[in-house]
């Protein structure tokens, strides 16, 4: 019972890739929208995450979904899930 509710709390984010130099790794940058509070405007954040391909599937400009995962390196915490566009 405890396994399911620890596995329904991870994270699921959609962005592009930005970068798929490394190997079985790719850099996807996950754009937000986050309410300034002083001025009531809407402000767009970037972040880039680095996530796990194991079979170096995506390419640059792929809009991939990516799962929240156990440490694998210093630096990566996501998965890929699915491509859900390749790029032209």
């Amino acid at each position: 019972m405890a396994e399911s509710a620890r596995k329904a709390n991870k994270r699921v984010m959609t962005g592009i890739v930005v970068s798929d130099k490394n190997e079985k790794t790719i850099v996807v940058r996950v754009e937000t929208l986050v309410k300034h509070p002083l001025l009531k405007k809407y402000i767009r954040r970037r972040n880039k995450f680095m996530a796990h391909d194991p079979e170096n599937a995506c390419g640059v400009g792929d809009k991939v979904q990516i799962v929240e995962n156990r440490p694998l390196s210093r630096r990566k915490r996501w998965t890929l899930k699915s491509i859900l566009e390749k790029a032209v």
